[in-house]
């Protein structure tokens, strides 16, 4: 069976994709892929995503030099969330941090908990 027979797109044609640094683990956004955006990032290696706000794909660091190395891309047990092994270069996040998740809920408040990377990423 191949990859897109195996991944369950919703309503908007759309799948639920987690990018992960390969070497680390570490967690660094997460984002959606249309059918075409799927077949783009196996294609040639490097990600591509769909925007949701623009109605359009878009390669991950195709104006920021932000890129994502595609090393794996694999499905979840449901069919429903694609995982991304990527190396990253500079930060991933589009508001400077290396990880999106640069927040987390501390005394009833959100708290950054990393320092941001020099330079913003085009997300």
């Amino acid at each position: 069976m191949s990859l897109m027979d195996t991944v369950r797109f919703n309503a908007d044609g759309l799948v639920p994709v987690v990018a992960q640094q390969h070497d680390t683990g570490e967690v660094l956004m997460l984002a959606w892929m249309d059918r075409a955006a799927v077949a783009a990032t196996l294609a040639t290696g490097r990600v591509t995503y769909f925007s949701r706000r623009r109605q359009s794909a878009w390669v991950k660091g195709e104006t920021s030099g932000h890129v994502q190395r595609l090393m794996d891309l694999r499905v979840d047990c449901d069919g429903d969330t694609l995982l991304a092994l990527v190396d990253q270069t500079g930060p991933a996040c589009h508001m400077g941090p290396r990880s999106c998740f640069f927040r987390a809920f501390r005394n009833d408040a959100a708290t950054g908990i990393r320092p941001s990377v020099e330079g913003r990423s085009d997300g």
